[in-house]
């Protein structure tokens, strides 16, 4: 990846939860958009129910207009809600696992969800930068769980000038424990990220069931991962989230990667430019 001074940031605004507000140049893309407010009520299937214990720091009216596509990890109620599903045009395009395009093209009326079988990639363009998206292997959950939970995906954004190489490189983990077998392929197949954003929260179900990362694991994963910075968000959102952002910097620093984390909060956004130092710029007053 060769980077010019020329090159625009990597621009992510922390919405809250996992949702992100992705800027390239020219182009605008939008993450697992959950919108749902403080107190609200995210269905996880078969029953189950979260609470949200935090407002998102943007209101879907708030977004821009020129957003170009949304990438969505997977179809829990965290990550595409009723706020959003009602709220968001319906006529942009959704880039997601299979099991979700069908839902959301037959039963939520977005008829442009594409579906990207892993490792299948497609490029969201504007006029002079693009960014292509890779589906990368996830799993929500192990053993007697896995079939009861929706296909996941993880996401490689790589961002460059309009029909030139990328110049930066973004991991999305999405809602994955780190099982062996999708820690070894992805660390093999996805050298050199400039910057991983871990799925965090440790969210526990009834029975002590784990379907997300704990800060432990989450700082072991990145340690893995070897990514130049780690963004985590998914954490300390919904009441089913045991695992607080204090136990992954802990743990991050224990590992000796302390100096790799981006200190974004909610409502800030942090600009990254290849090879450069992340920026964090304070959240604005609304």
């Amino acid at each position: 990846m060769t980077a010019t001074p020329q090159d625009p940031p990597v621009t992510c605004h922390f919405i809250g939860n996992a949702t992100l507000l992705i800027s390239y140049g020219d182009v605008t893309l939008l993450t697992d958009p959950n919108f749902l407010h403080r107190g609200q009520h995210a269905y996880l299937g078969y029953g189950l129910t979260t609470r949200r214990l935090r407002e998102p720091t943007l209101r879907v009216a708030d977004l821009p207009a020129d957003i170009d596509a949304i990438v969505l990890s997977h179809l829990h109620g965290d990550h595409w809600d009723r706020v959003a599903r009602r709220g968001l045009d319906s006529a942009l395009p959704v880039l997601t696992t299979p099991q979700a395009a069908r839902r959301l093209r037959h039963l939520h009326g977005f008829p442009r969800a594409t579906a990207l079988e892993t490792w299948q990639s497609r490029t969201v363009t504007g006029r002079e930068t693009q960014v292509r998206v890779t589906s990368l292997p996830g799993q929500h959950a192990g053993g007697p769980l896995r079939p009861l939970f929706p296909q996941v995906m993880g996401s490689l954004l790589e961002f460059g000038p309009l029909g030139g190489p990328p110049v930066l490189r973004l991991y999305l983990s999405g809602d994955t424990l780190p099982f062996p077998h999708i820690v070894t392929a992805i660390t093999r197949r996805c050298p050199d990220l400039d910057l991983a954003v871990l799925h965090l929260g440790g969210t526990t179900l009834p029975g002590g069931f784990l379907v997300t990362m704990t800060g432990n694991q989450g700082a072991g994963y990145a340690e893995r991962l070897d990514p130049e910075w780690v963004l985590p968000v998914h954490y300390e959102e919904y009441t089913v989230m045991k695992s607080p952002l204090s136990e992954f910097i802990d743990a991050v620093r224990r590992r000796g990667l302390g100096a790799r984390l981006v200190p974004c909060a909610r409502g800030e956004r942090v600009a990254l430019r290849p090879g450069g130092r992340p920026v964090v710029e304070a959240a604005p007053v609304r």
